[in-house]
């Protein structure tokens, strides 16, 4: 009977590009400053790891990326939306008969469970099924959320760039144990260091951007000011350059008040983001020269004022109340007339009774 590693699994497409392995130079820094950036022959994504939840998987990963173990590997079995499994050996190899797939590099470290969930994104180790202790080289990406999974297999880091990528490659046409007949090459795996997050060291003259937000409803343009609330538009900026806020709704409409959007409940693309390591409480940049007047951009927070995240609300009318309470950190310029959109939908109660969300948002040249 042939060994079945993780029964729920995967593949990709392309032809078999076969990388030759070569060694890779060291990249002088802690784990927790590098990324691993997997090539394939459909693309490249970037993944984050996580000493501090398994060392020595996280270890044993760069050693082995470092020695070029994994370059000329494949994704060889899928499910699709659900996850990608690949980076066994013997896929090296383009001979290795398929009953042989998934079945190398395996049996090599026990176990190191932790808190760290199978969310979309984690990416974690594949073991002999029903035998602890028998985490090997290979390894398994997230696209959805695997529950079942949580306690039982080791995860030691999360995709950081490209989720679309990893996505594409689950949808990959398999049979129906998840192998498919032409893998998805692993090229290369390189260790980099990581990519800095957006806008953390820009000036506040490099802050003064012009956003571009196409809604539902239509498009507005919004003017940052940084002399208002530079961490508020540095964070905003961060986010909307790294797609945060794509597909992400309008949840309340408060006619003559506000329109407040930005959480990632609801979104379209699923509420998890690879943006996500970068959100964090902003510290609150209130003032009494701003006024909450109609076409202010402010920050939305809870009964801390300095807990504000991701959620703002642009202002349909005055609300002097809020002045010296809430963070104002840009104006609307173009677009004004979208207010009065907004003012014209139905709602029930404070809840838009249609859908209504940032279908884009991007930063202007």
């Amino acid at each position: 009977m042939r060994l079945r590693v993780l029964t729920i699994f995967f593949a990709v497409i392309v032809s078999g590009v076969h990388a030759r392995a070569q060694v890779q130079p060291a990249v002088n820094a802690p784990a927790t400053e590098v990324e691993a950036v997997v090539l394939t022959d459909a693309g490249a994504f970037r993944m984050e790891l996580y000493p501090d939840k398994a060392p020595k998987h996280v270890a044993q990963f760069l050693q082995r990326v470092r020695q070029g173990y994994y370059d000329g590997s494949a994704f060889f079995r899928v499910v699709a939306n659900g996850l990608i499994q690949g980076g066994d050996p013997l896929l090296k190899n383009s001979k290795t008969p398929k009953n042989l797939w998934g079945s190398g590099g395996l049996n090599l470290l026990a176990d190191e469970f932790s808190d760290l969930k199978h969310e979309r994104g984690v990416v974690s180790t594949v073991s002999i099924p029903n035998k602890p202790n028998s985490d090997g080289a290979q390894f398994f990406v997230c696209v959805s959320p695997q529950v079942a999974l949580d306690g039982k297999y080791s995860a030691f880091g999360r995709v950081t760039e490209g989720m679309d990528l990893v996505e594409k490659i689950s949808q990959v046409p398999a049979d129906a144990n998840g192998v498919t007949s032409t893998p998805v090459r692993i090229v290369k795996i390189t260790i980099e260091k990581k990519h800095e997050e957006p806008f953390l060291n820009a000036s506040l003259d490099e802050l003064r951007k012009r956003v571009v937000m196409k809604t539902t409803l239509g498009t507005l343009k919004l003017q940052m000011e940084p002399d208002w609330a530079p961490n508020h538009v540095r964070a905003f900026l961060k986010l909307t350059q790294t797609g945060w806020y794509n597909g992400t709704p309008f949840h309340r409409l408060a006619k003559g008040f506000v329109a407040q959007g930005g959480m990632p409940t609801n979104r379209s693309s699923g509420p998890i983001h690879t943006s996500d390591r970068w959100v964090r409480p902003l510290k609150a940049e209130f003032s009494n020269d701003i006024k909450h007047s109609r076409g202010i951009v402010s920050m939305a927070h809870g009964d801390d004022p300095n807990s504000a995240t991701t959620s703002f609300f642009l202002m349909l009318g005055n609300a002097p109340t809020l002045d010296g309470k809430y963070s104002a950190f840009a104006r609307v310029v173009e677009g004004m007339e979208l207010l009065e959109a907004f003012e014209k939908e139905e709602v029930d109660g404070e809840t838009p009774k249609r859908r209504l969300e940032i279908v884009e948002m991007m930063i202007e040249n």
